[in-house]
């Protein structure tokens, strides 16, 4: 649900929202999970925003969805990777 969810509001940012990939993995120590959000390059930066704000503010939402479980997000870049 809470990829999901992180999928949608990341698609209302962006100018190729099929090129959107969100990804959900069990965090390495088992409690929790880890949301990589791969975006098309040139929406990169309108994904993490000035100063990581929309990134940050990504993270609150998805933290508030999550209620006591851990999430992590993480926005990944396709040109290092």
């Amino acid at each position: 649900m809470l990829a999901e969810a992180l999928e949608h509001l990341v698609k209302g940012i962006v100018d190729s929202p099929d090129d959107v990939t969100v990804t959900g993995k069990p965090l390495r120590n088992g409690r929790g999970e880890l949301l990589e959000v791969r975006v098309h390059p040139d929406d990169l930066g309108r994904v993490i925003g000035r100063s990581g704000r929309t990134a940050r503010a990504l993270r609150t939402v998805v933290g508030s969805l999550a209620g006591n479980t851990t999430v992590r997000v993480d926005v990944v870049d396709v040109d290092r990777r």
